[in-house]
């Protein structure tokens, strides 16, 4: 493959408002990350995702003619810094993507994706409960006369949810086959020990559930601490929060000279 020819997206057909909050974990999809935000075409932003840029100024991820995985910053006098180079796509993207969010981050006044942004919390659903409690009503449909009805539905609903399997895995560390893993919602990564580095992984949804989650949970972790990393959410912020930092106004303003294109990385 030519290094100048660009990665074209896998079709996904689902809206974006369905991909909120989903790591993008193949430079396909991290295209289609970066046109869902609404961003700036790449030679504003200078993010050029899935090609090989030579002129200075420049992000850049592509794949070379080995299948590796490139993602790079030509500085301002046009000297290339390698940030990564191998075989690690998820990892390869992760990279880039902070670095692209860490630029949006700076352009917004925001700072960057990470533990302890969520402000707002779930108060629309604490004032949803607030009225529905105010009306003295279970769903806001119940009233006070018809607790026999609230009753009923009450045991339909324990039975509904005595028999639906709980899939859910506990956020914590995980090892499979001799492979570190961190669980956080509905995400999987896995720890690099040589770069002492985490990145998207592959789900381990099919192999580790709720009912042997105990067997792979890892007590003893020696390594870069998943919490101390930008993946960790600590329940202060939300991935629609996310997505809406990261998804550009057209009232935002894009000067890549911003930038500190002196710096490797």
């Amino acid at each position: 493959m030519n290094d100048d020819q660009q990665l074209t997206p896998q079709p996904d057909n689902q809206p974006a408002e369905s991909r909120k909050g989903r790591q993008p974990e193949t430079i396909g999809e991290l295209q289609q990350w970066y046109a869902d935000h609404n961003l700036p075409p790449e030679e504003v932003t200078r993010f050029f995702i899935g090609k090989n840029i030579t002129e200075p100024k420049a992000f850049g991820i592509y794949k070379n003619e080995q299948g590796e995985c490139v993602v790079y910053k030509n500085k301002a006098n046009g000297e290339r810094a390698i940030r990564y180079q191998g075989p690690n796509e998820g990892f390869a993207v992760s990279e880039i993507l902070a670095k692209l969010r860490e630029e949006i981050a700076k352009r917004k006044g925001n700072r960057p994706r990470g533990g302890g942004r969520r402000s707002a919390g779930n108060s629309s659903a604490n004032a949803n409960l607030s009225k529905n409690h105010s009306s003295g009503s279970l769903f806001g449909i119940f009233n006070k006369q018809e607790r026999g009805g609230c009753l009923i539905v009450g045991i339909v609903i324990a039975i509904i949810a005595y028999f639906m399997p709980n899939n859910s895995v506990p956020n914590g560390y995980y090892q499979y086959n001799g492979q570190q893993y961190y669980h956080q919602g509905s995400s999987w990564y896995s720890y690099n020990t040589l770069e002492k580095v985490w990145a998207i992984a592959a789900s381990l949804d099919e192999i580790i559930n709720s009912d042997n989650a105990e067997q792979y949970q890892l007590n003893d972790f020696d390594g870069l601490r998943f919490e101390d990393t930008e993946w960790y959410d600590d329940g202060s912020s939300d991935d629609d929060d996310s997505y809406d930092d990261d998804t550009w106004d057209d009232d935002d303003s894009w000067d890549s000279d911003d930038t500190n294109w002196d710096d490797d990385w």
